[in-house]
């Protein structure tokens, strides 16, 4: 969402005035230890400017000028008037610019305290130095290298001839000024920064553009504190109400949400007597609400998203609906998500509306819902039709399975062919199978392993249903080639004998329906779109050897003893049955043995990982301690699952935060630096994006090879990014 920001271009104005001399060298050399300490290379030379004297604090239209109070001689008093050079006031009258006219007259009288101003300084007499004069008009047109060319050309000539001191000062400044300025335009922010340490009589109210312009360029270096320091320098110092509410809204662009708190802190009264902020509030809270939508972690204060639902309430825009629904989602607070949504639908039918409403059906278990809310909004963006396709997954899954109309049937067919969804042509299989339509599944089964050949429910549904049309052959051949790699596949048509206590055998010989744990979860969440990125961390973190055999049948494990609970369970997982396994665990928890509830509480955390469900796993882990080591296996692999899921849902810098995390516990895999360099990439950080790839693509990784050919093809498509 963008802001207004006003602008100032024309707040570059030259340094004058020392009025308040003591207390603008106390905020400049604040200012400059700003600067310094960011770049320390330059803190001596920053440091001695800082106390040369040189500028000050201005109010109101005045600007900081670099001046210096004449020596104090041992001569006697004289009443002969100081010889003053009112040329200056003279042309900048004539060119109308009374800020700079008000400036020269405060440094005349700085310098010369018995001085008096003209009434008319455009009655001031040219000065008899007609060269001098003329540098003068070149400087007050901003003509520096003209004035420089012709202050060298004079000394040719006049041996012995110097320029005034107060030109050359004026000089100095205004190059520097427009050094910075140009650097600013150009994104040179090192260079910024490197000129704002040189030349700190630029840092001071009367710079406020040059102010902004320092602040941008540490936001721009990932050095946002130092950026809160120079907007906090204004906010505190600094007295005009445009700048100030230019200030705030150019810190809101640039920084997080807690150090715009803190830049709030500073508000003030303005002239009416309101606060001098109020004007920005609502889209202030619109900004802090956005951020908490791709920030779970971030709780924003409660005052701003009463704020937007007041907006809601007396502005009714569907906008503002939207905003607090995907915040609320973030925060897995369904149900006041659901009715956001429902309200930004109502006010406008949109694909954002439609997509949040649809997500929230899916989680309370209304597919059917869900999918007839985002049907005319399936091909609006990705996500959208991963949205859709998850609820198509979601409702051909229900058991037992619903009624659903031939025109819902075949419009979901449709979707997903043109999609090419395994998981709800996988659905579509064990759909049809319940409606006793074995061919049609034999077709789905088929199709969705032409699409992801490593789908083991797909293949285990193609051997059951070949097996039950009398296919024996077939059945033997999808054995073979899975021959390995799935324990259920391997064991089909094998009789059933019970070895666990408390377990009921079905009849021998016969293969019992698959239930739904054993089809494989449905596509709930969003499913992968960015090509050569690793796969999500469903697999436990290390092999578990702990096998049982007898645990192929489906049975209540609510009917066993914690001991046994906890032997199927691990058998379940050998099987590659994670949902059912953790149902075991959760049996095997009831105990009170200390070791054996550990146990159940790892086993369940790694299945509910395996079945891609994070945030479970996260909270089994908890259930039980757990050993160092197996602590740091389990948060390793919650954290890369995070990130992963982030990077589906497109919160890259979310993305980027779990990672960090997980450096932090961890060596990083390759797979996960090129999951880094992709999340890089689509943030526009093509040279962090770079590096991270060239280090993955130095160990022979191909997917990290192909990330350095998309950050060419972005900043060839992006040269200014």
């Amino acid at each position: 969402m963008k802001f207004p920001v006003i602008a100032f271009a024309g707040v570059t104005a030259t340094v004058i005035g020392i009025a308040g001399i003591a207390d603008g060298d106390q905020l400049r050399k604040g200012l400059g230890d700003l600067i310094a300490s960011a770049a320390p290379e330059l803190a001596v030379t920053f440091g001695n400017a800082a106390d040369s004297g040189k500028g000050a604090r201005g109010t109101g239209s005045q600007e900081v000028a670099q001046a210096q109070t004449p020596p104090q001689a041992d001569t006697p008093p004289t009443d002969e008037p100081p010889a003053v050079d009112e040329s200056a006031l003279r042309y900048f009258a004539s060119q109308g610019d009374t800020a700079r006219l008000q400036a020269e007259i405060s440094r005349l009288r700085a310098l010369y305290p018995n001085w008096t101003p003209p009434r008319d300084p455009l009655a001031v007499p040219r000065n008899k130095d007609v060269q001098l004069e003329t540098m003068w008009q070149l400087y007050s047109e901003g003509r520096y290298a003209e004035v420089r060319r012709a202050i060298a050309d004079r000394q040719t000539r006049e041996a012995g001839w110097q320029p005034p001191a107060d030109l050359l000062e004026r000089l100095d400044v205004a190059e520097a000024r427009a050094r910075l300025i140009n650097a600013s335009d150009l994104k040179q922010y090192e260079t910024v920064i490197q000129v704002g340490a040189n030349t700190p009589i630029l840092l001071t109210c009367s710079e406020v553009d040059v102010l902004w312009r320092v602040a941008e360029a540490f936001a721009e270096t990932k050095r946002q504190g130092r950026a809160r320091d120079a907007y906090l320098y204004i906010l505190k110092n600094c007295d005009s109400e445009p700048e100030r509410l230019a200030t705030l809204q150019k810190a809101a662009a640039a920084l997080p949400y807690a150090m715009l708190q803190e830049l709030l802190s500073y508000e003030r009264p303005n002239v009416a007597g309101t606060l001098e902020f109020e004007s920005i509030r609502d889209d202030l809270a619109r900004r802090f609400v956005a951020e908490g939508e791709d920030d779970a972690a971030l709780a924003v204060d409660p005052k701003y998203l009463q704020r937007i639902e007041r907006l809601v309430e007396t502005q009714d825009m569907a906008s503002d609906a939207l905003l607090l629904g995907w915040y609320q989602l973030r925060r897995k607070n369904m149900n006041a998500a659901e009715q956001w949504f429902r309200r930004a639908r109502d006010k406008q039918d949109s694909a954002s509306a439609s997509q949040g409403l649809a997500l929230t059906l899916i989680d309370r278990k209304a597919p059917e819902e869900a999918e007839k809310v985002l049907y005319p909004w399936r091909d609006a963006s990705a996500d959208a039709r991963a949205t859709y396709m998850a609820a198509t997954a979601n409702l051909l899954a229900i058991e037992p399975p619903v009624g659903l109309a031939g025109d819902v049937l075949q419009r979901i067919a449709q979707e997903t062919m043109k999609a090419r969804d395994p998981a709800t042509a996988q659905q579509f299989g064990w759909y049809a199978r319940s409606l006793g339509q074995p061919q049609t599944a034999l077709q789905w089964f088929s199709t969705a392993l032409r699409w992801n050949p490593d789908d083991e429910p797909s293949a285990y549904g193609l051997a059951v249903t070949r097996q039950q049309l009398g296919d024996t052959a077939g059945a033997v051949e999808i054995q073979r080639l899975w021959a390995g790699r799935s324990e259920r596949i391997a064991r089909l048509g094998e009789p059933e004998k019970p070895t666990e206590a408390g377990q009921v055998p079905g009849p021998t010989g016969q293969e019992a329906q698959p239930g739904a744990a054993e089809r494989g979860r449905p596509a709930v969440a969003v499913v992968r779109r960015q090509a050569g990125l690793p796969a999500r961390v469903g697999s436990s973190p290390r092999q578990v050897v702990r096998r049982t055999v007898g645990c192929r049948e489906t049975l209540d494990p609510n009917r066993l003893a914690p001991q046994a609970a906890l032997a199927r369970g691990w058998c379940l997982m050998d099987m590659n049955r994670p949902l059912e396994a953790a149902e075991a665990f959760e049996v095997a928890l009831r105990t009170s043995a200390s070791t054996m509830r550990e146990d159940a509480a790892y086993g369940q955390s790694l299945a509910y990982l395996r079945a891609g469900l994070t945030s479970k796993a996260a909270v089994a882990a908890t259930k039980s301690p757990q050993s160092r080591a197996r602590v740091a296996e389990l948060q390793t692999a919650i954290l890369a699952d995070r990130a992963i899921a982030a990077f589906d849902t497109g919160r890259y810098r979310e993305t980027l935060l779990f990672l960090d995390q997980l450096r932090h516990i961890s060596s990083e895999r390759t797979d996960l630096m090129v999951l880094r360099g992709y999340a890089y990439l689509r943030l526009n950080r093509f040279a962090e994006a770079k590096r991270i790839f060239e280090a993955a693509a130095a160990t022979g990784n191909r997917d990290a090879r192909r990330g350095l050919a998309d950050v060419s093809r972005e900043e060839e498509i992006w040269p200014n990014k």
